[in-house]
């Protein structure tokens, strides 16, 4: 079952991609960001309702809510990082570097949930790490925009690791505490932090500037955030790190295929390869 999870987690974690390019064009992401976590509290906290797990909340351990918090906090420095790379660079530039953060998870995986690790499973990390290299794509770009581009990459690069981290703590601090809970708890923590960032900028005067269509987004993809959180953390308290962690991010797949239908982003054949190369050592892993 937790392998079904992980596959819809996958899934709206790709949609979630798309909807937030598209809802990040005229909204600071910080702001975004800060917005769309309190359709992902409301809609965390409906699901607990709805199992019925709020009464639990009594029964968790002081342990699991310091790693919940801590979970929170590299949770929300990922999201920060990743919505201000995809507002300011390409979705198939940003996308497979948040993506790699797979890389990472798995061996720390490996040295603190002493994970089992053998020549295939290095070979298959091998082929994301190269798969993820190709797609960087350089491009002879007005240095403005080159500028952009590189501070993209180094935004997509701090969400990857704070995603790491975020996926090491989880799974140690979901343990004891339903999946639903966990979820919404942690979501508290994310909101807290996004909203002090908010604050201290001063973004929450473009409040009121918000279009329309942007607030749909933003609802949008808080929801499908919501969906991809409740179903990645239900698979990974039954599922290996792993394993869970690489199907997850296969959400590449969707997040491409959305950015070249919606946005008219196409690969070139290095990124094609680079594309393939990760999907192999994914499905690589997962066997």
């Amino acid at each position: 079952m937790w392998l079904l999870f992980a596959v819809g987690a996958s899934f709206f974690a790709g949609i979630t991609a798309i909807l937030v390019k598209i809802g990040v064009q005229d909204t600071d992401s910080h702001l975004l960001t800060a917005l769309r976590t309190i359709v992902v509290l409301i809609f965390s906290w409906l699901m607990v309702f709805l199992v019925g797990s709020q009464d639990t909340i009594r029964d968790v351990s002081a342990k699991t809510l310091i790693f919940l918090c801590a979970s929170g906090v590299t949770t929300g420095a990922s999201w920060i990082c990743y919505f201000h790379a995809l507002q300011i660079g390409n979705v198939n530039q940003v996308v497979p570097i948040d993506k790699s953060s797979v890389i990472l998870t798995i061996l720390l995986g490996v040295i603190f949930l002493k994970e089992p690790m053998n020549l295939m499973k290095a070979g298959c990390v091998v082929l994301i790490a190269v798969g993820t290299f190709l797609m960087i794509e350089k491009k002879n770009v007005k240095e403005t925009d080159a500028q952009k581009s590189r501070s993209a990459l180094i935004y997509a690069a701090l969400s990857a690791i704070f995603a790491s981290l975020t996926a090491l703590l989880s799974k140690i601090g979901i343990v004891g505490i339903e999946s639903n809970l966990g979820t919404a708890i942690r979501t508290i923590i994310v909101l807290l932090m996004a909203w002090m960032i908010v604050l201290a900028r001063g973004k929450q005067k473009q409040i009121r500037t918000i279009t329309k269509k942007s607030w749909i987004f933003i609802v949008l993809s808080g929801i499908s955030t919501g969906l991809s959180w409740l179903c990645y953390y239900r698979a990974l308290q039954d599922g290996p790190i792993s394993v869970v962690l690489p199907i997850d991010k296969l959400s590449i797949l969707v997040s491409i295929g959305f950015a070249y239908v919606v946005f008219g982003e196409k690969l070139t054949r290095k990124s094609a390869a680079g594309l393939v190369l990760i999907v192999v050592g994914t499905l690589g892993m997962v066997i």
